[in-house]
């Protein structure tokens, strides 16, 4: 659904360059005792004065640069020329993360306190540490190497910031809300871009459907970064990959899956301001647990759970939607045994193999209770005839509905002795002797001893004739 190193390239490309007052116009003075730089020739001060003014156009600073490089590549001012270079193809469109990465591995294998003196070498330093980090995070598939030197470069630039960020480099018109702002911004993009680096095997092995590695890396890194939503939601996505690849580990696996999921949409919907739209992630998760699990019961419990801890516990699952549905049945056969029984006979009587499964397995079958109980139970609807009735039509309507037709026609062996009110509860044990389905009809056998409950009014007395005698 959702790929974090898309979200992070976006997220990084959204951000920007860091707006560091890193202007090259003026060159730091030389340390005390140090060789005092210069120019080769007026032809070097003219490119490099070029270069200087053609700084808002960043391409032609780069065809200044590379000019600047072929005639004068032993210039005083390489190490100024290679900054050069990394800023300017930091603000380059399209970006060249590759070229700044390239250029910044040139500077950082260099003392730059020296290159770089005083306050305003300090600023390029510091944009030297992020650019590299940064970009290191943006490029699509970043090797071992570029990955430890972005690492390094964002733990420097950690370091370094609260070094330079300090009152007495603070610019007179600059605020101390802003200052400290500013300090905040950089920490925060450097934090951002190290997430990004640790995560970059990961993202890898996962566009490689290698889910064992990347799942493994996640669950690493989630064990750095426990707050992070982005990481567990591709642990989910993980999860997911090996359980559609080895179904047999499905029941261990899709749990799991949904946990990270859940917990990405507890945590941070926005994956870390990555999806503009929370509620996809929040819906995602609600979605995969509810088709899971047969419904969204449960769910509650789970965002609590998973929001108090990144990783399950040992042992973690959910229950499918089968086996909710099997343990709700048997919770049902145990509480209407009588109700159960009917309902799984009648389910396969309406089926398009009802009449089937009739003749094949129902019919003469002795459907009988155990332990003293009757197999089903009904709600008388009719008699036949009235009074010492030999047929009861029955009807079994499902919980919370009422009875309203027959569905079942007991033969008895036997006229009953009196008369039956309809509406009563009636239990009785029968064998199935014929079977309609339009109208829904199941007649079965049974004896009047074989039926409970059933209650028998007096039928009346007959009506006594009168004959006539004559008079005499």
């Amino acid at each position: 659904m959702f790929h974090i190193h898309s979200l992070k390239r976006m997220a990084l490309a959204a951000a920007g360059v860091l707006a560091l007052a890193c202007a090259y116009a003026q060159t730091p003075a030389p340390a005390s005792g140090a060789k005092q730089k210069a120019v080769k020739d007026q032809g070097e001060f003219e490119i490099y004065n070029q270069a200087i003014k053609d700084a808002a156009t960043p391409a032609k600073v780069i065809q200044d640069l590379d000019t600047w490089s072929q005639k004068y590549p032993d210039s005083d001012f390489k190490d100024d020329r290679l900054y050069m270079y990394l800023d300017a193809y930091s603000k380059l469109q399209p970006p060249q993360p590759q070229k700044v990465v390239d250029y910044g591995r040139q500077l950082l294998a260099k003392d730059l306190d020296a290159a770089f003196p005083g306050a305003a070498g300090k600023l390029q330093i510091l944009n030297i540490y992020y650019q590299v980090a940064w970009n290191v995070a943006t490029l699509p598939s970043p090797t071992p190497d570029q990955l430890a030197l972005g690492e390094k470069a964002a733990r420097q630039l950690l370091a370094a910031a609260p070094q330079y960020f300090v009152a007495a480099n603070k610019p007179a018109p600059t605020s101390d809300a802003d200052w400290t702002k500013a300090k905040e911004d950089i920490e925060k993009r450097a934090r951002t871009a190290l997430v990004a680096i640790t995560l970059s095997p990961a993202n890898q092995a996962l566009a490689k459907n290698d889910c064992a590695t990347a799942a493994d890396l996640y669950t690493k890194a989630l064990g750095e970064y426990p707050d992070n939503a982005a990481i567990s939601y591709n642990l989910g996505r993980s999860f997911s990959c090996l359980a559609k690849a080895d179904p047999n580990k499905a029941p261990e696996l899709a749990p799991k899956a949904i946990y990270e999921f859940v917990r990405a949409a507890a945590v941070d919907p926005t994956l870390g301001g990555t999806v503009q739209d929370p509620k996809k992630i929040t819906d995602y998760a609600a979605t995969v647990y509810s088709s899971y699990h047969g419904s969204q019961e449960g769910l509650d419990q789970l965002q609590q759970q998973a929001k108090a801890s990144p990783l399950p516990p040992a042992g973690f699952t959910i229950e499918t939607a089968s086996a909710v549905a099997a343990r709700k049945q048997k919770e049902f056969a145990e509480k209407e045994p009588q109700l159960a029984l009917w309902m799984g006979i009648k389910g396969q009587l309406a089926d398009t193999n009802g009449q089937q499964y009739f003749e094949g397995q129902l019919k003469d079958a002795d459907v009988a209770g155990q332990n003293g109980a009757r197999a089903l139970k009904g709600v008388l609807m009719e008699a036949k005839p009235a009074c010492r009735s030999k047929e009861l039509l029955v009807a079994i309507p499902e919980p919370g509905q009422t009875a309203k037709a027959p569905e079942i026609d007991l033969k008895l062996d036997a006229p009953l002795t009196g008369k039956p009110a309809a509406g009563q509860t009636i239990e009785w044990d029968g064998v199935p002797k014929a079977f309609t389905k339009e109208p829904f009809l199941l007649t079965m056998e049974t004896e009047k001893a074989k039926i409970s409950g059933l209650k028998l009014d007096p039928c009346g007395a007959a009506p006594v004739h009168h004959t006539a005698t004559k008079k005499k």
